[in-house]
């Protein structure tokens, strides 16, 4: 479980104190007004009502979102930035005739096969044919086994959602973990909601199959084969963990025997699949017990043929993009267009920089972090990062309702965390992957070969803590609460979230609040199960434990009553992590802001005083405009609230907002001091 700052609905991928007073004096001197947008402000909206649409009221109304996008605004143009950068640096490699086997070579000659349209189109789906041919020579169910497990190890594997990871409750060593998977949908609920809008996206999700396979040139029996495969996912669906279920790291965490797996599984042969998966192991944690049950009796139950019609379609589907363009138009018709709303599809370049990012990724973050990020940005980074630690320390020494001994423990985790800024202090190597101008799609499957061989050589070694689980290229962060690390790539280190000529006011309202957001996590509603070492322990008094939940069930009641659309709620549950992370990472932030000379001052720049600088950087940072159709998604997979609410909901909480804007009582979003929200 990583959890993440943001991760835009289609998959764009998507928070200091003191510092020597010439510096900062020079900073708020220099102060440029392109760092905050007065003209993008709705001055009519008053901050008390909505200040969300204060902050960016005007924006919102006169901002289109791209034809190639879900949604717009902050994270979405520095990714965009980011991937014109990461463009450049593949143009170049591309024509550097660059020696074989090197950096240059292999990310430019990967990026010259996705962009040779000519050749991709020309080889239509041969390069898939020998796959569709296995699953043709499926016979039985013990084939159908023998077929999932055996192609993992050449990236074609399906069905088994494993990976290998810490174990929770032994974070020092890696063990095989198997979770929930077999879907296409988002999450089960487009399968058994039976409102219009789902029955409408069954409908085009029944088309799309029958388009993949007339595609292949199976088209006789494509609608039944819709049929049938809808029907088998609908039943693997009534299986799975919801969203909400997914967040409880105690009930997905379930360490057996395999010989105790195998009973529970008795029609999957789980010593065979091991060994064809390569992994040497007499324990596995299963983190959704009741999908592989489910799996084991659909196995021996379903026809064999309508097995092999899902596996055909899950091969297809997945190597969609890799394919004629009639196949990606296929299948961004379905996910892009009728999913998210997205109205055009994505350049091919930015699809192919995001592919090379995605297989290569350590490579190209090498090239890109040697000429587009800076050491002295790393160094200012580690120093913000550490004075909010020490806010941090000061906040939980401060907070009334946990008791000393708690306290001890949870400044223990905290003073241990890991820090990562920028890239890794070491690359991975690619040495197994072969790349070549004209083979896409082989260049794809090298690339998966590679990843699986790295996963699969960890299983019972020591975890190597120094491993990133993000690209330096990536516009995100995170904390990984096995690692107990908080994690900020070279990406995210960029205007709007952090500027070295800004004041510290922006700079604090944006990446302070992402590096206390990211903190935050490791109190959270999950987080905080977890110990300063990473493993999934009891730290807690029961006292202190008990008032946190009932602290922690305030806020999810309280983003519960948030809605947008035709009155879709916010699910209070599924974001709880998230908003707990929003309110302490504002809150700790702001702490840090009041320590510097600008903090402590009331110098206006723009006609604004420091704290409401402050306080509308952070607004301005959240300010996306998302497509009705991602939202929807977001609304019932995503853990992070929508950007209103991530906003309105920490300010709304926050004395210090209230005084920065003068707020009256009688303000439509007014919270009395005593029903104000606070945990860290």
């Amino acid at each position: 479980m990583k959890t993440k700052l943001f991760l835009p609905a289609a998959g764009v991928l998507l928070f200091a104190a003191c510092q020597n007073k010439s510096h900062q004096d020079a900073d708020v001197v220099n102060a440029r007004t392109e760092f905050f947008d007065k003209a993008g402000m709705d001055t009519t909206v008053k901050p008390g009502d909505n200040f969300f649409l204060y902050a960016n009221g005007k924006w919102m109304k006169n901002t289109e979102i791209p034809k190639t996008e879900t949604g717009w605004g902050s994270f979405y143009t520095l990714y965009n930035d980011n991937l014109k950068n990461l463009n450049s640096i593949l143009e170049s490699a591309s024509k550097a005739n660059a020696a074989k086997g090197s950096t240059e070579q292999k990310v430019g000659d990967f990026y010259t096969s996705g962009m040779d349209t000519l050749t991709i189109e020309k080889l239509g789906i041969e390069p898939i044919k020998p796959l569709l041919s296995k699953i043709d020579g499926i016979k039985n169910d013990k084939d159908l086994i023998n077929f999932i497990a055996d192609g993992y190890k050449d990236g074609e594997g399906d069905l088994l959602g494993f990976g290998v990871e810490p174990d929770d409750k032994l974070s020092t060593k890696n063990a095989l973990s198997f979770s929930q998977a077999g879907l296409t949908l988002p999450d089960r609920s487009y399968y058994l909601e039976q409102d219009d809008k789902a029955k409408k996206i069954r409908a085009e999700y029944i088309k799309y199959i029958i388009k993949i396979f007339n595609l292949s040139g199976d088209s006789a029996n494509a609608a039944k084969y819709a049929d049938n495969i809808l029907k088998l996912e609908t039943a693997i669906a009534q299986s799975h963990s919801t969203p909400v279920q997914l967040r409880d790291p105690q009930k997905n965490y379930n360490k057996m025997t395999v010989a105790d797996f195998q009973k529970q599984t008795p029609n999957i042969e789980w010593k065979s699949v091991l060994s064809k998966l390569g992994a040497s192991t007499d324990t596995v944690i299963v983190r959704q017990p009741k999908y592989y049950q489910t799996l084991s009796v659909l196995v021996k139950s379903q026809p064999i043929e309508i097995w092999k019609e899902k596996l055909k379609f899950d091969a297809l589907n997945r190597s969609a993009n890799a394919f004629t363009k009639k196949f990606r138009d296929a299948k961004f018709d379905f996910f892009s267009k009728t999913l998210y709303g997205q109205q055009a599809p994505t350049e091919r370049w930015k699809a192919i920089v995001n592919a090379t990012d995605r297989n290569l990724g350590e490579l190209l973050g090498q090239l890109y972090a040697e000429k587009y990020f800076k050491p002295e940005a790393k160094e200012r980074m580690l120093t913000l990062v550490n004075n909010l630690q020490k806010v941090y320390a000061e906040r939980i020494q401060k907070v009334d309702w946990m008791t000393p001994e708690t306290k001890k423990k949870a400044l223990e985790k905290l003073n241990a965390f890991i820090k990562k800024i920028g890239y890794p202090d070491k690359w991975k190597k690619y040495d197994d992957v072969e790349v070549s101008k004209n083979t896409y799609y082989a260049n794809l499957q090298s690339a998966s070969k590679h990843a699986y061989k790295e996963m699969m050589d960890k299983l019972g070694k020591n975890v190597d803590k120094t491993e990133w689980g993000m690209t330096p290229p990536t516009v995100n962060a995170y904390y990984n609460p096995s690692f107990n690390e908080i994690v900020f790539p070279a990406g995210i280190l960029q205007f709007p979230f952090f500027d070295f000529s800004a004041d510290d006011a922006i700079n604090y309202g944006a990446i302070g609040a992402v590096i206390g957001h990211e903190m935050t996590h490791g109190f959270d509603d999950q987080g905080r199960q977890y110990d300063a070492v990473g493993n999934l322990k009891e730290w807690w008094t029961k006292a202190d434990a008990d008032k946190f939940k009932v602290k922690a069930g305030k806020v999810e009641t309280f983003y519960n009553n948030f809605s947008l659309l035709d009155n879709q709620h916010v699910n209070g549950s599924l974001t709880l992590g998230e908003n707990l992370a929003d309110i302490g990472g504002l809150n700790i932030a702001y702490d840090a802001f009041k320590l510097t000379e600008q903090g402590k001052g009331d110098k206006k720049i723009d006609g604004f005083t420091p704290d409401q600088r402050f306080f509308l950087s952070f607004a301005q940072v959240w300010r996306i405009k998302t497509r009705d159709e991602s939202m929807r998604v977001r609304l019932k997979t995503d853990p992070h609230s929508p950007e209103m609410f991530r906003v309105n909901g920490p300010v709304y909480n926050m004395e210090a907002f209230y005084k920065a804007f003068n707020i009256p009582a009688t303000a439509k979003m007014y919270i009395a001091p005593t029903n104000r929200l606070g945990v860290w």
